[in-house]
């Protein structure tokens, strides 16, 4: 990771009509193993969280100015300092008309991570902890909470210049701040969402089992395709990147990397070639299956409620929409 600027602002709106106070700093932090450790942290933390959305700047400067400013220091016509103290004068104006009481340090850090840049921006809070002193004593102390970071955004800066036509290169934190403070900060960002993250998982996950459908693979090779998916997506988000449907082909079938590929594209299920995964529909997915007196059953997960219902009480699976090729087996049969 390359830092190219990081700052911390301090920010403080209590929970009345009193105004916002704000604490800034003038200069960005020194570059340092301290500030990389803290960033890389911060990214952990922030790849981590479960409910993320995905969206693009709005485009009236007037009510969102962020990114007019983000781009004026991007183009070198303001500097890192002065765009940071106009955004958190300009989030201090969201707390105060809206009046959502948030307190915390605000970070923005401007990096570089492989070939593309980034900026992040998180309201990071502190924890109260012991530790012990030079003399052998007990003092309390504060320290960073990176696991109660539930305000923060990060905006891939090289897709927003280079890809005109991405709806995903801002994404931010639907935490557990509660929906009026999202919708602030998102306001404040001027973002507005452009992906549906578990919405296009959930059609990814069904394009998969069409697939594994269509191939009519074995029992244990299907499950062994299953984990390839959920561990390459599952590693890509841990990493803060997207699903590329071509990179998850080949990792399917190296034999035939574009067998799933091809399948997407073929039957049009409307994804774009890469998607921002959901870590929780992820997580939900898998197979039930069992085997006994000559009876192999299996299915995804998402299929119980719609084409498998379970009748517990009378210990039965009813199955709607047969596979083709078992229809036409039982027909041969009846005849």
């Amino acid at each position: 990771m390359s830092i190219h600027h990081c700052i911390v602002h301090f920010i403080n709106k209590k929970p009345d009509d009193s105004p916002a106070v704000l604490r800034t700093r003038s200069e960005s932090l020194p570059q340092d193993s301290a500030l990389e450790h803290l960033l890389a942290d911060i990214n952990d933390s922030y790849n981590s969280k479960p409910s993320k959305a995905w969206g693009l700047f709005q485009t009236d400067n007037s009510a969102f100015p962020l990114h007019g400013w983000l781009a004026d220091y991007l183009a070198e016509k303001l500097d890192f300092t002065p765009f940071t103290l106009r955004a958190v004068e300009h989030l201090k104006k969201h707390l105060d008309e809206a009046k959502i009481s948030l307190a915390g340090h605000v970070l923005f850090a401007h990096y570089q991570q492989g070939m593309t840049d980034y900026l992040i921006i998180a309201v990071l809070q502190h924890s109260e902890g012991m530790v012990i002193t030079e003399g052998l004593g007990i003092n309390s102390a504060q320290h960073l909470d990176l696991n109660q970071m539930h305000l923060a955004t990060r905006i891939n800066l090289s897709e927003w210049q280079n890809n005109s036509q991405s709806k995903q290169y801002i994404s931010f934190i639907k935490g557990k701040n509660g929906k009026k403070v999202i919708d602030g900060f998102r306001d404040f960002l001027g973002c507005q969402e452009g992906v549906d993250g578990p919405s296009e998982t959930r059609t990814l996950l069904k394009a998969f089992s069409d697939f594994v459908e269509s191939e009519d693979l074995p029992e244990e090779q299907a499950r062994e395709k299953t984990t390839s998916l959920i561990t390459y997506a599952n590693n890509q988000t841990r990493r803060g990147e997207v699903v590329s449907i071509e990179g998850l082909s080949e990792v399917l079938d190296e034999d035939n990397p574009k067998a799933f590929y091809n399948h997407i594209r073929n039957k049009d299920y409307g994804l774009s070639p890469e998607i921002p995964a959901d870590k929780r529909t992820l997580n939900a997915f898998h197979r039930f299956t069992g085997r006994a007196e000559g009876i192999s059953i299996s299915f995804e997960s998402h299929l119980l409620g719609s084409k498998v219902e379970y009748d517990e009480t009378r210990d039965m699976l009813i199955i709607r929409q047969l596979p083709t090729q078992l229809k036409d087996q039982l027909k041969r049969n009846k005849d």
